[in-house]
Order: C-alpha cells, then structure tokens, then sequence
C-alpha cells in the first residue's frame, strides 16, 4: 500500500510518501501565504520522487496548524496523534515525547504503541520554540549552528525570566552590556526554553526514555539543556526529527486506507 502524510506547520510543510509500510520520498518546503497550492506542488514532487502516481497512493492524511486548508487531503489527524504514531514506528515501547518546532513545543504520553494518553502545549509567547532561539541568535549578531555549539563551551549558568521574545531580548542586551560572554548567554537561552519545555513534560510524567521530534532536535546546545533538565543521559532522535509528523500521518493513512 502507498499513503502520503502532509504535515502543515506554522513555518514549514512536509511532505513523506510511504510504501509498504516505509519511507520511499520526504520533501519540505516553506509554507508561506498559499499553504495548499505549496502542500499540492510539494506531494506532486515526493510522488514523483517515489515513482508513484496520484492513482497509486491510496489515501492523504494531513496534520499540523494548517490541515484545513488541504480540501485534497483524504482525513485529517491531530499533530499529537501523528507524533504519537511516529514514535511507535521509530521506537516501539517508548512513552513520553517531546517535540519543539518553530512555533509550538509540546509533551506527548503515550502506551508505546500509539495511542495518546495525555499531552501538554506551551501557552506562552516563544517559550520553548524554535523562533525563540531564532530570535537570540541574531540577537547576539550569531548563526544558529554557532549559538548551538557556543552553548556546549559554557560552565556558568545564568536565568532567565522573560516569557517573551521582545522582553527576553532585553535580557540578553543587558547581559551583554554586561559584559557577559556570548557562550553563557547561549547556554541562558538554551537553559530556558529547556526548562519551559521540561516543565510540560512534567504536566503528562515522565517514564523510561524520550523521543525528542522537530527542528530543535539538531541543536545540541538545547539537546544538552533539556537532558540536564530532565535528567536523562540521552534523547531518541530519528533520522530528520522535522518529518516525524508527517511520518506519523501517512502512518495514520495506511490505518485508514485498510
């Protein structure tokens, strides 16, 4: 059987084309003002890079922010349950998920076999997202691979309050006429969304090991941070932790396409 999973997120549409129960084509493209005719050009391009034709894939599930704009899409399913899903299919038995995007953070409990038990979304302003990162890089005059890896130097920890970006970027202008150096800020910043998103995982419980999904995962500054909250010595990451909704959709398109 052939299902497509369509992710629509704030910032970003991902597309996985899967085959017999796995991944033949993953493509991703900005999401912009037309969220559909995006989603439409993207699957067309994954098809044709799986080798298969619209006639072939059997059913389109759609997740994400922006699903309902997929009139195309076969079903829908929530980013909770697509995330659900994809951690059964990357580490059957593993409960508790995290995943931080561009926007939204958010903690998932789970049976180990893809059925949502509980889940916890943060409700403040940038706390514990991938823009708010953003947003500190460039304020310290930094690329992101260099505001991750600056962090992982830093022996000194430094709180940080602001729920927001605009005030939190305050924050790091005041400790920069500090004088404070960049690695220690990194670290703050990285500590703090780590903390908000710890904090949500608590909310559902944390047991065994943890699956961390979304862009987020490939910082290893807030892969530090967030272990040392939580106090685990590792996170499950899968290959391309930014399609793992998708993933978990075209999962859910299989199920329904049966």
């Amino acid at each position: 059987m052939i299902t497509a999973g369509i992710d629509v997120g704030n910032r970003n549409i991902k597309v996985v084309i899967m085959k017999e129960g796995k991944i033949a084509s993953r493509l991703a493209g900005t999401a912009g003002f037309e969220q559909r005719e995006v989603a439409f050009k993207l699957l067309a391009s994954a098809m044709a890079d799986a080798g298969v034709t619209r006639d072939e894939v059997a059913h389109i599930t759609a997740t994400g922010m922006g699903r309902n704009a997929l009139d195309f899409a076969d079903s829908q399913v929530t980013d909770v349950t697509a995330a659900a899903r994809a951690a059964a299919y990357f580490f059957p038995g593993v409960t508790t998920i995290i995943e931080v995007g561009a926007e939204e953070s958010r903690g998932i409990k789970t049976d180990g076999k893809g059925r949502v038990l509980d889940s916890a979304i943060n409700e403040k302003c940038a706390a514990g997202s991938g823009s708010f990162t953003e947003s500190m890089a460039r304020a310290l005059g930094m690329e992101l691979d260099e505001f991750a890896q600056k962090s992982l130097e830093s022996t000194v920890q430094i709180p940080m309050n602001a729920q927001c970006t605009v005030f939190a970027e305050s924050e790091v202008v005041s400790l920069i006429h500090q004088s404070t150096e960049k690695k220690d800020i990194a670290r703050a910043v990285h500590d703090a969304i780590a903390s908000r998103v710890s904090s949500l995982v608590r909310r559902v419980k944390l047991e065994g090991e943890v699956a961390l999904f979304g862009g987020m995962a490939y910082n290893p500054g807030f892969c530090k941070s967030l272990m040392d909250k939580l106090k685990v010595d590792h996170l499950k990451i899968p290959e391309q932790p930014e399609f793992a909704d998708a993933i978990g959709a075209a999962i859910v398109a299989s199920k329904r396409a049966a």
